[in-house]
Order: C-alpha cells, then sequence, then structure tokens
C-alpha cells in the first residue's frame, strides 16, 4: 500500500513538473523570470499597505477590544466576589436573627407557662380557701341544726303523739304529760345517738 501511495506521489510529481515546463513556454507571466522583479515590487506594496493597515488600524482595535473584555470580565469577578461576600455575610445574620428569634420564643414559651402556673397556683388557693369556707359553713349549720334537731324533733313529736291519741282515744290529753314521755324517750334516745 505505501509503495502505491509513493509511485502515485513520483508520478503527479512529473506531471505537475512537466505542466510548469509548458506553463513557463505558454506565456504565464508569474513563472517567467522577468516578471520577477515587478512582481516582487508590487508584493511587497501590497503587504505593506496590508501591514500599516493591520498594524494601524485592525490591530489596534481589536487589541483596545481584548482589553476592554478582560477589564469587564476582571470586573464582572470582582463583583461577583463582592455579591457573594455580602450574601454570605446575609446568610449569616439571617442565622444569627433565626438563632435569635428561636431564643426568644423559647423565653417567652416559658414565662407564658411559669405565669399560667402560678395563676392556676393562685387560682387552686382561692378555690381551695372557698371550699374550706364552703364546709366550715356546711358543718357550723349541721352543728346548729344538730343542736336545734332534739328541740324541734320534741316538738315535733308531742304534737304527733297528741294528734293520734286524740284520734285514737276521741279525747284530748293534757299536752305536759305527753311532753313529759317524750323527753323521757328522747333523753334515752338522745345518749344512744349523740353519746350525751
Amino acid at each position: 500500500m505505501i509503495k502505491k501511495i509513493f509511485f502515485q506521489l513520483v508520478f503527479f510529481n512529473f506531471l505537475f513538473v512537466g505542466k510548469v515546463f509548458s506553463a513557463e513556454s505558454g506565456g504565464m507571466p508569474q513563472l517567467n523570470p522577468e516578471f520577477w522583479f515587478s512582481q516582487i515590487f508590487w508584493l511587497s506594496i501590497t503587504f505593506g499597505i496590508l501591514y500599516i493597515v493591520l498594524s494601524k488600524l485592525i490591530l489596534p482595535k481589536i487589541s483596545s477590544n481584548l482589553e476592554q473584555r478582560k477589564s469587564q470580565i476582571s470586573d464582572n469577578i470582582e463583583a461577583a466576589d463582592k455579591q457573594r461576600e455580602a450574601s454570605e455575610t446575609k446568610l449569616k445574620e439571617y442565622d444569627e436573627i433565626i438563632l435569635k428569634s428561636k431564643n426568644e420564643a423559647k423565653n417567652i414559651y416559658n414565662q407564658a407557662r411559669e405565669k399560667a402556673i402560678k395563676d392556676i397556683n393562685v387560682k387552686k388557693e382561692i378555690l381551695d380557701k372557698q371550699i374550706e369556707e364552703e364546709i366550715k359553713k356546711a358543718e357550723d349549720e349541721i352543728s346548729e341544726l344538730k343542736q336545734g334537731a332534739p328541740e324541734k324533733i320534741t316538738k315535733i313529736a308531742i304534737e304527733t303523739s297528741s294528734e293520734l291519741i286524740q284520734k285514737l282515744i276521741g279525747n284530748e290529753i293534757n299536752n305536759s304529760s305527753i311532753s313529759a314521755i317524750v323527753d323521757d324517750l328522747s333523753k334515752k334516745n338522745r345518749s344512744k345517738y349523740y353519746g350525751n
């Protein structure tokens, strides 16, 4: 395969050289040594003008554009760094605010809890005092009833007994004898129930 490529290159080389000689004899001026000096003159003038145009007009604009882009990129990088630092400081401030608000909320919760416990204890004490007063009143009323009950019971017993005897016998009996009997029975029962 390499031999084939080598032979093809040699063949095309001979063919090209043959065409160059035929072009020189056919009148191609760029291959005629007679026109070389004029070609070199115009070539140097053309490339000189092109060099001056490129070096004085086009390349300074390109380099200034590159410098502007470079400075703009560096400014953008600086601005991005400043923004990053500002965002980091804002994030730290935000974290501090959150931590502070959590602590404040915890303190408020604890204070409200302590206040509620104090209020509950105060109300409980007031309620306990009221209950004790009501119990004392009830005990006083019960003791008053205990003290006044035998007399009332005796009175009711006398009245009831006299009415029953009157209905049974049909005659009225002296209340003093009925009261003596009821007093005697009530004294016995009183000593039995009240311990007097």
